[in-house]
């Protein structure tokens, strides 16, 4: 990539645990990459749109979206940032341990980039990770902040 700005990864997940291991897992990366945590839905749309105490947030590169977050559903988070003109670029990943299909069909209905469920595994979850971040943050050509 042409610039050695420090990308922004926006992880929207209430589990701390899984938190902690997707933090983990991008650090054992080469990519120069910060991670901005939101633990509900609320605190996510407040974040993305500035409000309050992020007021002087910077727009991430790439959100890493759970779908079941309390306050507003990740459904709900998708939905609005698809429907925002100043949001609908960032691509979105969902991550999260849903396999069912309506869930997986409903993330693409609202334009989804990507859909994976989430490993219990820890080996196979910290491979995930960097997969993601290896195509997201170093082959794929992200949109301009």
């Amino acid at each position: 990539m042409g610039t050695d700005a420090r990308k922004i990864i926006f992880l929207i997940e209430d589990n701390r645990g899984d938190i902690r291991l997707i933090q983990e897992a991008l650090k054992s990366t080469a990519a120069q990459c910060e991670v901005v945590v939101a633990r509900d839905g609320m605190e996510a749309m407040s974040y993305l749109r500035q409000e309050g105490d992020y007021a002087n947030a910077i727009r991430p590169d790439l959100i890493l979206l759970d779908l079941n977050l309390p306050k507003k559903d990740g459904r709900e988070v998708l939905a609005e940032i698809k429907a925002d003109p100043s949001l609908k670029h960032i691509p979105i990943i969902v991550l999260t341990t849903s396999r069912n299909e309506e869930d997986i069909g409903q993330s693409y209905d609202l334009h989804v980039n990507c859909y994976i469920a989430k490993s219990r595994n820890l080996s196979q979850l910290f491979k995930i990770v960097r997969g993601i971040e290896e195509f997201w943050l170093e082959t794929a050509a992200l949109p301009p902040r």
